[in-house]
């Protein structure tokens, strides 16, 4: 999951994978019943506005039926823009609306996410929200039948590679998500879902300390010093730190290890729980006040104002644990985070560009 950066100007929302997946079947469920293909259908949401999908294949026999559409994630990021999405349905004689698992669909292997294990991993709003269409549909054309639908993504196991599914046990492919079934381009929502799924898992499979950093490359760093840890227990915050310690204060953890690069620290530092670089900047006064606090000289101070990067903070000050100016960083960090967190055991690793790790 990586962060990139949003483009000017405006930005066109699209669509989810749930909302895909309901307008398929949708489409699927009125090629079964009057059979005949269908080429585009209309859902509605769950806040309440219609949307058109184009259904791109729809193949039908008596017993069951098939529809795909491309999704459209409009200018997010998005790895699933482009997938075909699509759902089989058939009639069953329960009366219940049942899920399959499909190809590219994964499966829940860990308990603490809002779907069971062993369950196809679509999550709640995009059941309810096929479950709506299917139960509406069966009862417009007084048929007294449940209805199975198996909802696939072509390519979705090679999809769920560039995701962190495998991290919160969803297995062999991509979950089917979406809460109001809109994307909203450069949207924190899906990250911070992320995040806040990462520490149910961790704390539904036993875990009392867990490791948060801001990305693949701290986490790597930190997975080779906390070995002891499962994969699980290592939670990628991205630049909501305010979001990740929020969830932490809600659920029973004892510890908690933050790794931060120093571009970070020097934004958390002075408060600014979210770090992105539209949100916040790094105050090159604040940090050479912060120097200058430490008992360094202003031959040292000064070319703090010249930085491009905080980063390059270790060409002024050597990047050890005993130098006045980390400590004093680190200590600002702590003292930011700490209070959000009362009740957890708090410590804090300051990372280097050169992977270099000081532990406070």
């Amino acid at each position: 999951m990586s962060l990139q950066p949003i483009p000017a100007g405006p930005l066109r929302q699209g669509y989810t994978t749930g909302a895909c997946a309901t307008a398929c079947t949708r489409a699927a469920l009125l090629s079964l019943i009057r059979q005949e293909p269908v080429t585009e259908v209309e859902i509605t949401l769950p806040l309440g506005e219609k949307v058109t999908f184009a259904i791109s294949s729809c193949t039908y026999t008596g017993a069951q039926a098939t529809c795909t559409t491309v999704k459209d994630a409009g200018d997010d990021p998005d790895v699933t823009n482009g997938a075909t999405i699509g759902c089989t349905v058939s009639f069953n004689d329960t009366l219940d609306v049942r899920f399959f698992r499909g190809e590219g669909v994964g499966i829940v292997t860990l308990p603490g996410l809002a779907i069971g294990v062993g369950e196809p991993a679509i999550n709640p709003v995009p059941r309810q929200m096929m479950t709506a269409v299917a139960q509406f549909l069966t009862h417009q054309y007084k048929l007294n039948k449940g209805v199975n639908i198996e909802v696939f993504v072509v390519g979705g196991a090679e999809i769920a590679q560039k995701t962190l599914n495998s991290r919160i046990g969803i297995l062999e492919g991509i979950s089917i998500l979406g809460t109001t079934g809109i994307v909203r381009p450069f949207s924190a929502s899906a990250y911070i879902a992320s995040i806040t799924q990462g520490i149910d898992v961790a704390v539904a499979n036993g875990c009392r300390e867990i490791v948060i950093n801001s990305g693949g490359r701290s986490e790597n760093i930190l997975r080779k010093r906390m070995d002891h840890l499962q994969e699980y227990a290592f939670i990628q915050y991205g630049n909501w730190i305010g979001e990740t310690l929020e969830k932490i204060r809600s659920v029973p953890l004892e510890k908690v290890t933050m790794g931060i690069m120093l571009g970070k620290a020097a934004k958390l530092a002075q408060g600014e729980l979210d770090t992105h670089s539209g949100k916040s900047t790094w105050d090159k006064q604040f940090i050479y006040e912060l120097a200058k606090g430490c008992g360094y000289t202003e031959e040292q101070c000064t070319p703090i104002l010249d930085l491009n990067m905080a980063r390059r903070l270790t060409a002024l000050f050597p990047f050890t644990e005993t130098e006045p100016f980390f400590r004093e960083l680190a200590r600002r960090c702590y003292a930011v985070c700490a209070p959000l967190i009362p009740e957890v055991r708090l410590q804090l690793l300051l990372i280097d560009a050169n992977d270099t790790i000081l532990s406070f």
